[in-house]
């Protein structure tokens, strides 16, 4: 039976878009409805699943070339990723970069229709994401990913981060494209930062009109399933992103002068204590620490047993240039400066054979909220920041996370869960989240009490480390330090830990490979990897069919 798809795109279904895409009679979905592959943490919360978890994934042709197209369902729990969904998108790039590695082009095309990390699987999300991006990175050094936002919802929180990754946007007349969501940054910062109400202001801030000027999306089109059409086809000659460096010229451009001041000679004065701070000059060599081109963030080299580490951290400074990034937030000209200093890293390694390990050292409260941010586009200087760290990764640096404060939302997407292996300190101010919970209980509609009692049954919605170390993201917890006011043995302590993950790592591979290999993982994320299983299984059975087909 032919499916008669409509000729707005944005009226389509998720499985109508995939079809739109392929060549007729091409499509073959993978893990779908009948696979019953439902999100096993929502039952638990009283909400009805669905049976492709708002995920499809499709392979097919189009114009007669091998093509992999998913689109997310924003009718479902408004597009949030959770377990499930995460793992089929990561698991489709992981499965194309494989392929493309052995030779067999593969075009890729993403149809965006999110609001982020589903909060009621929150951290599942977060670690999704974050292997989703870096399989990003590393496949497009073969192949372009498209990228597609229609209307409706659009595309917000860490995927509009994702979106920024890709190689070419397109995006319709009435969609939208921004970090935070309009009612978060009221709840966060208040109706005098944004009126969520204020829709004409909203569009005006993170529309596609805004974002074609600004030059954050490549194409702006009409919402017909024709005209996306012909803008893939063009996009699909787009070799490389040039989005990621671009947009930091603008932002440039139009604050040089702040910036200028921003970096003066009195920063050290300016900037406020903070536990990244405090942790990157304990563990840093004498006189190692200085500022980038901005003072929040802060780099320092830290030599243990004859092996040299660069350390890099966000710091505060309660006189910086956005009132919104005085706390130790992650903000605009943060991702820059530091995707910058890493970018500096991997030049000076160039043509040495032993790479310096590189230390994220990770205090985050939050990714900015604030109208500038988003007007000027904070998810794509998210973006520089987490290219740049997956970009390091593929140069043969070895990244370790050192979370000793706060590592929340997609502050911790931009700086830290791109690390190969993640070090905690097991203390109660150590906390990792999607969101503030009074947002958190805003935006799903619930109590602070009924969020906390949700914990005991899935882990991943909880904000302690303890519970995060559960899901086996991070390597080693802690114990025994002194955080805020460290000894000598507290930091020979700890980097040895440090030096001891260097052990067994080799660079350049999947972090999600070494995320689900432990005891923990094969518990706490055994959807994550039952989905792996299963979409390898019918990827490669897929691929014999095609072959069949083609002789």
């Amino acid at each position: 039976m032919k499916i008669i798809v409509p000729q707005s795109l944005t009226e389509c279904s998720a499985r109508e878009r995939t079809l739109a895409l392929l060549d007729e009679n091409s499509a073959h979905e993978l893990l779908g409805p009948f696979d019953r592959l439902v999100s096993p943490h929502l039952e638990k919360q009283n909400i009805v699943p669905q049976s492709d978890d708002g995920v499809v994934v499709m392979k097919g042709t189009r114009k007669s070339h091998p093509c992999c197209v998913i689109a997310i369902e924003g009718s479902f729990q408004g597009g949030g990723i959770g377990e499930v969904s995460g793992a089929k998108i990561a698991a489709a790039f992981e499965l194309a970069l494989r392929d493309v590695e052995r030779g067999k082009h593969l075009d890729v095309i993403v149809i965006l229709d999110t609001g982020g990390v589903r909060l009621q699987e929150a951290n599942y999300g977060l670690l999704a994401i974050s292997e989703i991006q870096q399989a990003a990175v590393n496949l497009q050094q073969y192949v372009p990913i498209v990228g597609i936002i229609p209307g409706r919802i659009g595309s917000f929180g860490g995927m509009s981060i994702t979106a920024g990754l890709f190689n070419a946007l397109i995006m319709t007349k009435e969609a939208r494209l921004g970090l935070n969501g309009p009612e978060v940054i009221e709840q966060e910062a208040g109706i005098e930062e944004v009126n969520s109400r204020d829709r004409k202001a909203t569009y005006l801030r993170i529309g596609s009109a805004s974002r074609k000027k600004n030059g954050l999306i490549e194409y702006l089109v009409e919402d017909s399933v024709e005209a996306i059409q012909e803008a893939v086809d063009q996009a699909r000659l787009t070799k490389i992103n040039q989005r990621v460096t671009s947009n930091e010229e603008h932002v440039n451009e139009l604050l040089y002068q702040d910036i200028k001041a921003f970096t003066s000679s009195e920063d050290e004065e300016r900037t406020n204590d903070s536990r990244g701070r405090t942790w990157l000059e304990v563990l840093s060599d004498i006189d190692s620490v200085k500022s980038s081109r901005i003072s929040t963030v802060q780099s320092g080299t830290m030599t243990v047993s004859g092996e040299k580490f660069n350390l890099l951290a966000v710091t505060k400074d309660a006189y910086h240039r956005f009132p919104r990034v005085r706390n130790g937030e992650f903000g605009l000209l943060e991702g820059y400066a530091l995707a910058d200093v890493i970018d500096q890293w991997i030049a000076a390694d160039a043509t040495n054979d032993q790479k310096t390990p590189i230390v994220a050292v990770i205090d985050v409260v939050s990714q900015a909220y604030g109208a500038q941010e988003e007007l000027l586009g904070l998810h794509q200087s998210c973006a520089a920041a987490v290219h740049a760290y997956a970009r390091a990764r593929l140069h043969g640096h070895k990244i370790i996370g050192l979370v000793v404060g706060k590592a929340l939302s997609a502050a911790f997407l931009s700086h830290g869960l791109q690390a190969d292996r993640i070090l905690a300190f097991d203390d109660p101010y150590v906390q990792v989240h999607v969101m503030s919970k009074e947002s958190a209980a805003k935006v799903t509609k619930r109590s602070l009490h009924e969020l906390e009692r949700f914990t005991k049954d899935v882990p991943a919605m909880a904000y302690d480390v303890r519970s995060f170390h559960k899901l086996g993201a991070t390597d080693e917890l802690i114990e025994g330090i002194s955080v805020e006011h460290p000894t000598e043995e507290d930091v020979s302590r700890v980097q040895t830990l440090i030096a001891n993950q260097l052990a067994d790592l080799e660079a350049g591979g999947l972090v999600s490979e070494h995320r689900l290999n432990n005891a923990r993982a094969k518990k706490s994320r055994a959807a994550s990897i039952e989905v792996r299983v299963q979409m390898e299984q019918q990827w490669v059975n897929e691929s014999r069919e095609e072959r069949g087909r083609i002789k």
